[in-house]
């Protein structure tokens, strides 16, 4: 169990091995200390990254998830008996590879967060019929594109790390698929998922435990960078309103993914008012304990939340597929109205930031920024010579399996907002870079 647990799948059998620390504690360092955590902070979450210090970025979401599931994985251990059974590999909890996987889960988002990734996507499908997709480009980025010493081809993570990140176990080019892992990366998770004897479609306990603190973070803390940012307004009149109503109706009609959430047994648009209702009404309470200072509020607010969905996280049976599901707990069940809640939190986050009309207009622009590079390095012949040598050299060594095409990709998504930004400049603006400046 150990063994293949801690198996490095692309680290060669001679490599050394530390005595002094646990082969995931290696992992989390090669995982901080990498080039692409780095980026993270120059990566939009919500707002785009240098729209102010009190925003998250993609680098401080990411440690907030892996603070949040560290905790919870921790408590589950205590509590959990049957996993201090360790009777198969995906259903074991350690908190260490848990952390590992939140803080590589966004690894893979190209610069402008969901805009860029869906102007990748298109442009990649429409005319050379690949698709990107931000949890597939993670594996690409931990398995191919990182490097350290020793290694000329990624991280060398362990099987655990690898397959706790992987909440979508599938091939992405499989038909219909919207998520999961390109064709070149899942030969590898495949073999392992196989070795692990896991479940078809079913992902770690760790993997499942990543992905509700991922929505965790993103209901609560999304929201308080809204409040902060003026976009959410705590009042009456900002929550009862018919538009922000009939918006989160319709998004999670919309939402492909609605099936999981049971919305078939609820009035949709009552839930949403007495969400949206109870929400204010927790907020003028707590204004008041906390002397009407609304950023003691907002953290407050924010700290009760996170609690309420954390402290209620725990592992159930999943009788329909053989396995353990990490769920939302109530009375021994998964608590439906708990995870309702979660998710009408989420959609009034997408709501009111994303869909802003401002926001908007920005993601507008960055989608003009991310198809005009396209189009500058797609040609190989002239993209070769404005790409930077590094980049190219790698190209060279590794082009009997990296394609132009997928090659660009890589290059423009692992940019940060403000170089994809500096690069259009250079090409497209009046204002000149200084051929000084390190890239």
């Amino acid at each position: 169990m150990k063994n293949i647990r801690k198996f490095r799948p692309g680290e060669a059998a001679s490599s050394k091995v530390s005595e002094e620390r646990d082969e995931f504690e290696r992992d989390y360092a090669r995982l901080i200390q990498s080039p692409t955590f780095r980026r993270l902070q120059g990566k939009s979450q919500v707002f785009g990254a240098g729209s102010g210090d009190y925003y998250r970025t993609r680098l401080t979401h990411s440690l907030e998830v892996a603070q949040i599931a560290r905790e919870v994985a921790k408590r589950l251990e205590r509590t959990n008996p049957f996993l201090q059974k360790r009777e198969h590999p995906g259903l074991i909890i350690d908190p260490t590879v848990v952390e590992c996987a939140s803080i590589a889960h966004d690894f893979g988002h190209p610069p402008f967060g969901h805009k860029g990734e869906e102007v990748l996507n298109h442009i990649l499908l429409k005319d050379h019929g690949l698709k990107y997709e931000g949890n597939a480009q993670n594996f690409r980025i931990l398995m191919f594109l990182e490097k350290r010493a020793g290694s000329e081809s990624g991280l060398d993570l362990t099987a655990a790390v690898l397959l706790g990140i992987n909440k979508y176990p599938f091939l992405l080019e499989e038909e219909g698929r919207l998520k999961g892992v390109y064709a070149s990366e899942w030969e590898i998770i495949r073999e392992l998922r196989r070795e692990w004897n896991m479940p078809e479609g079913c992902s770690t306990l760790e993997a499942q435990l990543m992905d509700l603190c991922d929505d965790i973070a993103y209901s609560t803390h999304d929201i308080e960078d809204g409040i902060r940012a003026g976009k959410i307004q705590m009042n009456a009149t900002f929550f009862e309103n018919q538009r922000l109503i009939r918006h989160l109706v319709m998004e999670i009609l919309n939402d492909p993914n609605k099936h999981k959430f049971g919305w078939e047994h609820v009035d949709i648009e009552q839930m949403v008012k007495k969400v949206l209702t109870d929400y204010l009404e927790q907020w003028q309470q707590i204004f008041v304990e906390c002397n009407r200072e609304e950023s003691r509020t907002r953290r407050e607010m924010k700290a009760r939340w996170v609690s309420s969905f954390a402290s209620r996280l725990d592992i159930l049976d999943d009788p329909e597929r053989g396995w353990k599901k990490v769920a939302l707990v109530k009375d021994g069940a998964e608590d439906m109205n708990l995870l309702r809640t979660m998710e009408i939190l989420k959609k009034l986050a997408w709501v009111t930031l994303i869909k802003d009309f401002r926001v908007l207009r920005l993601q507008k622009r960055s989608e003009i920024i991310v198809e005009r590079l396209w189009e500058s390095f797609i040609d190989q012949d002239r993209g070769m010579w404005i790409i930077p040598p590094d980049w190219i050299d790698s190209y060279e060594r590794r082009k009997g399996n990296w394609s132009w095409p997928r090659f660009v990709a890589d290059y423009i998504s692992g940019m940060t907002d403000a170089y994809a930004e500096k690069v259009y400049a250079e090409l497209f603006a009046s204002k000149s870079g200084s051929i000084y400046e390190m890239d």
